[in-house]
């Protein structure tokens, strides 16, 4: 009976990424994802479909866009500073709202268990509350998102990937998403140490999903891999070679990492740096 009612999942995906606004882009993945679960709840395999995503997803005019060289430095030790950090990580989330939706309507053509499109309307819909969230701090501080300039090169590895199924897995949760693992407990201690206790509730709420993420991309990826008889660590250590910018930057968050499904001889050999060895520092 929800199939009657309910467009194909893939539809649902490009009407999320056509839609500027970010509280409306939000509440729109919001319904689609509770209609989705709905629907599986009442043991139901909605229709995926197929539909033809844009290359880049409709944007609000604010906040204007920037280099990353130009986007000013954030000082977190001012309320200005720790202000402009929640505008990033809201950037950072409203932007893992599209990637998301993107990677169920874009690589429809590869045939996947329905459990994979379970996961990655689960992230979108997750996704879609912590951008809410950090909204809702920045009201509290007197801001909002688009009030200061963001990062323009966020949607940089969805195009970079966009003909690669296996390389945007690689990339975005893999790389992009365990790298939230890895810098949000710094900002949590900035906000504990300024007496914010929402952002620091926010931000918990966001650690704590964001781990998840992670793992659904690596649990993908290695399922992909295993379909063609590919060893995983050399495929990722060729893709994220291939279209990400730069060596990966330690320190690592090295055990929500590996409660994601990514060990260390998946990142270090890309890092840096090399770890330190105890055997010389005496660590």
């Amino acid at each position: 009976m929800t199939d009657a009612v309910m467009k194909p999942l893939a539809q649902m995906a490009v009407d999320v990424l056509t839609t500027a606004d970010g509280h409306e882009k939000t509440a729109l993945s919001r319904k689609y994802a509770a209609m989705w679960k709905a629907a599986r709840q009442d043991g139901e395999t909605p229709e995926i479909g197929s539909a033809m995503p844009p290359l880049q997803p409709a944007r609000p005019e604010k906040p204007e866009l920037l280099s990353p060289r130009d986007v000013p430095r954030r000082r977190p030790g001012s309320l200005k500073g720790q202000i402009a950090l929640l505008h990033a990580v809201a950037h950072i989330e409203l932007n893992a709202v599209d990637l998301h939706w993107d990677i169920i309507a874009r690589f429809t053509d590869t045939p996947m268990p329905i459990g994979f499109y379970d996961d990655w309307v689960k992230c979108a819909d997750e996704e879609s509350k912590h951008f809410n969230l950090m909204c809702d701090c920045l009201t509290d501080l007197g801001s909002f998102y688009g009030d200061l300039p963001a990062h323009a090169g966020m949607w940089r590895a969805a195009e970079d990937t966009a003909d690669d199924f296996m390389g945007r897995l690689a990339v975005v949760p893999m790389v992009l998403e365990a790298r939230g693992l890895d810098v949000t407990p710094g900002m949590i201690e900035i906000f504990t140490k300024a007496k914010l206790e929402k952002a620091v509730e926010a931000l918990n709420v966001i650690y704590s999903e964001e781990v998840a993420h992670v793992a659904f991309g690596s649990k993908w990826f290695h399922f992909l891999c295993g379909r063609h008889n590919l060893d995983p660590k050399d495929v990722f250590h060729d893709l994220v070679r291939r279209y990400f910018k730069g060596a990966l930057k330690p320190p690592f968050n090295e055990e929500k990492r590996a409660d994601a499904g990514i060990p260390p001889d998946f990142y270090w050999p890309l890092a840096d740096e090399l770890p330190p060895n105890p055997a010389i520092s005496g660590e």
